[in-house]
């Protein structure tokens, strides 16, 4: 149950998601460090969406580089580590 409460919730956040086009990309500030995060944390999402739609990308062309790959790394890296638990002994 816990799970998919989860589910709902985060499909109802990916909801958040911006959608640019190549052209007005150009235009618009480079974003950072918490855009990164809140990518990786909807990326299987926006992948899952990519795959019904080519005008949809899981990373963000107008990145600021660094800070966004980090944060970014680190919001898939907070999905793939939470399903990890460990016994102890």
């Amino acid at each position: 149950m816990k799970v998919l409460i989860i589910f709902v919730l985060l499909v109802c956040l990916s909801g958040c998601a911006d959608a640019v086009s190549f052209r007005a990309a150009g235009n618009i500030q480079a974003v950072g460090f918490w855009h990164g995060l809140w990518h990786g944390w909807i990326a299987p999402l926006a992948w899952l969406a990519s795959l019904l739609n080519d005008s949809i990308a899981v990373y963000a062309i107008y990145n600021n580089g660094g800070w966004y790959d980090f944060g970014f790394l680190l919001g898939i890296g907070a999905l793939s580590s939470s399903g990890v638990t460990v016994k102890k002994r």
